[in-house]
């Protein structure tokens, strides 16, 4: 049926690049799932069971991963055999550093004001600003091949998610 040792582009025909079809690798998601998922394979043996969960595991997880810009830019990365080192290498522009600061700053201002319309602000600029580094990632790895530069770039990426997520929960704190 599925080959698990397939990389994920290949589970969905895709060619392995940062900029890909959505709607085609939904399309291929959810064929994949048609043909693997549990429930089809019920009343067959325990083993048979398994291989299918395994089967549609995988497909969910390589879903996930081509679905969200930074796992996908990540797992770019690691196919050409480059680490981006979130654990260990936070080594970033002092420009970026000052800007993280000060959205830092103003989250927590907003958040301890309960300032809604700031949070929105800073959300729309959040967004804004990960747009940006989404597009600069797929010219790194689709046409210039700056895997450094990529790895710098999906660092960032990681920065601004985990920002946006503080933001959202702020948000949803104050509507509560």
């Amino acid at each position: 049926m599925l080959d698990l040792r397939q990389d994920f582009f290949a589970l969905f025909g895709l060619t392995p690049a940062f900029s890909i079809d959505m709607d085609r690798l939904e399309q291929a998601y959810l064929d994949i799932q048609g043909r693997v998922h549990p429930d089809r394979f019920a009343h067959l043996s325990d083993a048979e069971k398994r291989l299918s969960m395994q089967w549609a595991t995988h497909a969910n997880e390589a879903f996930r991963t081509l679905k969200s810009p930074l796992t996908r830019g990540h797992y770019l990365l690691e196919l050409r055999g480059v680490d981006p080192a979130f654990d260990t290498n936070t080594a970033m522009s002092s420009e970026f550093l000052m800007e993280q600061m000060e959205w830092r700053e103003a989250l927590g201002e907003a958040r301890d004001a309960a300032d809604e319309d700031t949070l929105e602000e800073l959300s729309r600029r959040i967004r804004h600003s990960t747009k940006t580094l989404v597009e600069q990632l797929a010219a790194q790895l689709d046409e210039s091949g700056d895997l450094e530069g990529a790895a710098d770039s999906v660092r960032r990426l990681k920065f601004l998610e985990k920002l946006q997520h503080e933001i959202n929960d702020a948000l949803t704190a104050l509507e509560s």
